[in-house]
C-alpha cells in the first residue's frame, strides 16, 4: 500500500489536505507523481514543477514543499506539502 499526504498551508495554518492511496503495482515514482496529479486535481491546482532543490529533499526525506517558485500560475497560499507516509 502506498499513501501520500498532501496538504496546502498559508500564514503557517494548515487549509486543506487530502491522503491518497495507491495499491497498485507501479513503480515508486509513478504512484508518486500518479499521486500529486490526483492532488492537484482534488485541489484545483496545476502540476508543481520539480526544481532540483524539491527533488534532493524528496530523495531525503520523502517530504517536499511546493512554493509559488513551483507553479506557473498564481496560488492564494504558502506552499504545497507531500508526505509519503506509507510503502509497501
Amino acid at each position: 500500500m502506498f499513501r501520500l499526504w498532501a496538504k496546502i498551508f498559508k500564514d503557517n495554518r494548515l487549509l486543506r489536505d487530502t491522503v491518497i492511496v495507491n495499491g497498485s503495482d507501479d513503480t515508486r515514482t509513478h504512484k508518486i507523481f500518479q499521486a500529486i496529479n490526483d492532488v492537484c486535481y482534488k485541489f484545483d491546482l496545476g502540476n508543481p514543477h520539480w526544481l532540483d532543490a524539491n527533488i534532493r529533499d524528496f530523495q531525503r526525506h520523502a517530504k517536499v514543499r511546493f512554493t509559488s517558485d513551483n507553479f506557473i500560475e498564481a496560488i492564494d497560499f504558502d506552499y504545497l506539502e507531500i508526505h509519503v507516509i506509507e510503502e509497501d
